[in-house]
């Protein structure tokens, strides 16, 4: 399993410089991976072309940029604009995000949004392999190429959870990423789908990337109460909270990966065993001092390589 960082909601209104300065200090400690949002801040795909500039070997993701708001045709240039500024290290994120954020906040439909990533997937990915496309869908007719200099193909993984987003991500993706997600649900759930679905289109095994809380600490109980306030916001999501339920817990903080370096290394083997293929880890402090962030850090940079 690939050890990378995400900067998850914690850190997202960070400063420019200051999201920067943390990719090119993932590098410089030998991540794998440096994964951001695509949240109301920052754009992210602006983000990473700039780190892009600034490094020379990791991969950079956004998990996730909504497709609600970017037609297929220019989140491709985005994309595709990326990739070019990383050298062929960016690894595109796409998901329906949810309801409340694309109808309340966005003022957008957010009907039948399987079939929606369906068909957008179906105009973007011809133009992320350097392909023209030529579709007719329900919600999207698209005809034509682009003409992006050294443009490089792009991978795309696809925020999916529920059974249908599933198949549309094995079929047409490049894997999928989870957030909220434990390891009894990614067994008997996420991955067996995917699979199915991947090995039905005669697609190559998809990554599994999967977006946690951790915490490296002595006081495990203090750790999940404090990840219970911190995510809160994530147990009333729909989506979210039938993952929550299909694993059986209560509240985000159950889903947290947290304990002494011994315990948190057993529950992200027992994630490989799961068939995640990347870990997305985001730290976050058990207490106001953050004394457990560090920590957590120094462990994950020790665990790159040998799980």
């Amino acid at each position: 399993m690939r050890v990378g960082l995400f900067l998850g909601p914690l850190d997202t209104f960070r400063s420019i410089t200051d999201q920067l300065s943390a990719v090119e200090e993932a590098e410089r400690d030998g991540f794998d991976s440096f994964w951001v949002p695509q949240q109301f801040g920052i754009d992210v795909l602006t983000l990473i072309a700039i780190a892009g500039q600034r490094t020379s070997r990791i991969e950079l993701g956004c998990a996730v940029v909504p497709t609600f708001p970017r037609h297929p045709v220019v989140l491709a240039q985005q994309a595709l604009t990326a990739q070019v500024a990383t050298g062929g290290r960016f690894t595109l994120g796409v998901g329906v995000s949810h309801k409340s954020t694309i109808e309340d906040w966005l003022g957008l439909s957010y009907q039948k949004p399987a079939r929606h990533m369906m068909e957008y997937l179906s105009v973007l990915r011809p133009l992320l392999n350097e392909e023209g496309v030529d579709f007719v869908g329900e919600e999207f007719k698209v005809s034509g190429a682009l003409q992006i200099p050294d443009s490089i193909p792009c991978p795309v993984v696809v925020a999916a959870l529920g059974p249908r987003m599933l198949a549309v991500a094995g079929e047409l993706g490049d894997g999928t990423v989870t957030w909220m997600t434990g390891p009894k649900t990614l067994e008997n759930h996420i991955v067996p789908r995917l699979n199915e679905a991947a090995a039905a289109a005669g697609r190559p095994m998809p990554r599994v990337c999967v977006g946690i809380p951790i915490a490296v600490t002595d006081n495990p109980a203090r750790a999940r109460e404090r990840a219970a306030r911190l995510f809160q916001g994530y147990g009333s999501l729909p989506s979210y909270r039938r993952m929550l339920d299909r694993e059986g817990v209560e509240s985000p903080g159950d889903i947290a990966v947290v304990g002494d370096e011994a315990a948190v290394e057993d529950q992200l083997r027992r994630l490989a065993v799961s068939g995640a293929t990347d870990l997305l880890a985001t730290i976050f402090p058990v207490d106001e001092a953050a004394t457990s962030v560090p920590r957590t850090r120094s462990f994950l940079k020790d665990l790159v390589g040998r799980i």
